[in-house]
C-alpha cells in the first residue's frame, strides 16, 4: 500500500483542536471530499484530539493520502499520542464518532501506538497522482491557519446548515409521512372494498350452488320420470303388439281359411309394422333400464375368440346388401377380459348391425388388438361417413345421422351402446369422414375397472 503525507502538526493546547479542526476540513477538501464529508472527518478529528489532549497530554498529527487493494484513495489521519495511552486502548467518549469516518482504530506503527481514521474519496474526485499530491502539500505548506473564532464562527455556520439540512429532513420526512399515511388509508378503503365485493361474491356463489343443486335434484327426478315412463310404457306396448304379430301369423298360417293375394300382403304389412314395433319397444325397455342403474355387469373372464364366433354366426343371417362382405378378424391368443360377455356382445351385436344397414358397398370388419392399457374393439365400414359435427349428436336419443338414403330405425341403439360400455368401465368413440366410412371404437380395461 503506498502513503503519501501531505501535512503533519502537532496537538499540544487547547488552541490546537481548532487549528487541526480546520486543517483537516482544508486537507478534506483539497483531495476532493464532499463537503459533507468535510464537516465529518473535521468534527472527528476535533472529538479524537479533545480525548487525547485530555487524557495523555496530546499527539502528532500526520494528513497522508494511502491506496487501498481495491484501487481507491483513502485520506488518512494517524495520531500518534505524546504518552502511553491508559491500557494501550482508545475508545471515543462520543460512540458517533466512528460513524463518522470509514475506519477508526489503534494499531502499533514502529512500536508507537497510533490511533489511526481514514474516509474514502469518490471516485468523481480529481485523480491524485503524484505531481498533484507535490501540489498539494506545497499548497498546505503555504496556507495559514485561521484563528479560533475564526473556526467557532465557521463550525456555528456548519451546525447553522446542519441544523437547516434537518429541518429539511424533518418537514420531508412529515410530508412523507402524511403520503404514506393517505395511501394506507386508501389501502385499507380498497382492502375493505374488495373484501365486501368478495363477500358478495362468495354469497352470490353460494346462491348459485344452491341453485344448481336444486336444478340438478329437479333433473335427477325429471329422469327418473321419464326412465320409469319408458319402463311402464313398453311393459304396456309389449303385450298387444306380440299379441298382433301371434294374430298376424296364425292368419298366414297354411292351417287357416286361405286369403287372397291382396290380404297376404295386408297381413305382411301389418306383421312387419309389428316387429318394428317391437324392437322399439325392446329398445325403450333396455335404455330405461339402463338409465335407472337397473343393469349390474355379471363379471367374469370372457374370451373374445367366442364372443367373436358368436357374433360371425349369427350376423351372417341378417339381411344385407350383397356387395357388403362382414369381415370377423380372430383376435390373438390370449383374447380373455374381466367383464360382462351379455352386454359386450350385445354392443358388439349392435354396432356390426349399424354398420351393415348403412353400408351399401365394400366391407364392415371387427377386429380386437391387445395395448398395454387394454383391449380396443373397433367396428369399421366403408358406408358413407358421418361429418365431424355431428360425431355427438348420432349418440343423442332419437337422433340419426342424415345419409343418401333413409334406413329404418330408432335412433336408440347408439346411446344405449354408450352407456353399456360405460357400465363396463370402457369408452365408446366414433372417428369418421365423409366418403371415408366410420370407425366405433370400444376401450375395456383387462381388468374390468
Amino acid at each position: 500500500m503506498t502513503t503519501t503525507p501531505l501535512l503533519q502538526m502537532g496537538l499540544r493546547v487547547e488552541q490546537d483542536i481548532f487549528v487541526l479542526r480546520q486543517r483537516g476540513r482544508e486537507v478534506a477538501a483539497v483531495v476532493g471530499l464532499e463537503h459533507q464529508d468535510q464537516v465529518r472527518i473535521a468534527t472527528a478529528l476535533s472529538e479524537v484530539a479533545r480525548d487525547l489532549l485530555r487524557s495523555v497530554g496530546g499527539a502528532d498529527v500526520v494528513f497522508a493520502v494511502a491506496d487501498s487493494p481495491d484501487g481507491r484513495c483513502h485520506l488518512r489521519v494517524d495520531l500518534t499520542p505524546v504518552a502511553p495511552l491508559p491500557g494501550g486502548r482508545y475508545e471515543p467518549e462520543s460512540g458517533a464518532v466512528a460513524r463518522l469516518v470509514d475506519t477508526l482504530s489503534v494499531l502499533t506503527v514502529q512500536r508507537d501506538t497510533v490511533v489511526r481514521m481514514s474516509r474514502r474519496v469518490p471516485a468523481t474526485a480529481r485523480t491524485l497522482t503524484t505531481e498533484r499530491l507535490t501540489e498539494l502539500r506545497a499548497q498546505l505548506g503555504e496556507s495559514a491557519p485561521g484563528t479560533a473564532e475564526e473556526e467557532l464562527a465557521t463550525q456555528n455556520l456548519q451546525l447553522i446548515n446542519a441544523l437547516d439540512e434537518v429541518r429539511n429532513q424533518r418537514d420531508e420526512l412529515a410530508r412523507l409521512n402524511e403520503e404514506l399515511e393517505q395511501t394506507n388509508r386508501g389501502v385499507m378503503a380498497l382492502y375493505q372494498q374488495l373484501t365486501d365485493e368478495l363477500e358478495a361474491t362468495n354469497q352470490g356463489v353460494v346462491a348459485l350452488y344452491a341453485e344448481l343443486d336444486e336444478k340438478s335434484a329437479q333433473l335427477g327426478a325429471a329422469s327418473e320420470s321419464k326412465s320409469r315412463f319408458l319402463a311402464n310404457v313398453s311393459h304396456e306396448l309389449r303385450a298387444p303388439v306380440t299379441a298382433i304379430i301371434g294374430l298376424a301369423r296364425l292368419l298366414g298360417d297354411s292351417a287357416s281359411d286361405p286369403l287372397t293375394t291382396e290380404q297376404e300382403r295386408q297381413v305382411g304389412l301389418i306383421r312387419s309394422s309389428a316387429s318394428d314395433l317391437l324392437t322399439l319397444v325392446n329398445e325403450l325397455l333396455d335404455l330405461a333400464k339402463a338409465e335407472s342403474g337397473r343393469i349390474e355387469p355379471e363379471w367374469a373372464e370372457v374370451d373374445l375368440r367366442a364372443v367373436f364366433g358368436q357374433l360371425r354366426g349369427t350376423l351372417r343371417a341378417l339381411p344385407s346388401a350383397a356387395e357388403v362382405e362382414l369381415v370377423v378378424e380372430e383376435p390373438a391368443p390370449p383374447a380373455t377380459v374381466r367383464t360382462d360377455e351379455v352386454l359386450l356382445a350385445q354392443v358388439l351385436r349392435n354396432l356390426l348391425h349399424n354398420a351393415l344397414k348403412f353400408t351399401a358397398a365394400g366391407e364392415v370388419r371387427l377386429r380386437a388388438e391387445r395395448h398395454a392399457d387394454g383391449w380396443r374393439l373397433t367396428v369399421s365400414d366403408t358406408g358413407p361417413g358421418i361429418p365431424p359435427e355431428l360425431h355427438d349428436r348420432v349418440f343423442e336419443e332419437f337422433y340419426q345421422a342424415p345419409g343418401p338414403a333413409r334406413v329404418g330405425g330408432t335412433g336408440l341403439g347408439l346411446p344405449y351402446a354408450r352407456r353399456l360400455v360405460n357400465l363396463l368401465g370402457g369408452t365408446l368413440e366414433l372417428a369418421s369422414e365423409p366418403g371415408r366410412g366410420s370407425t366405433f371404437t370400444v376401450w375395456l380395461p383387462v381388468d374390468g375397472t
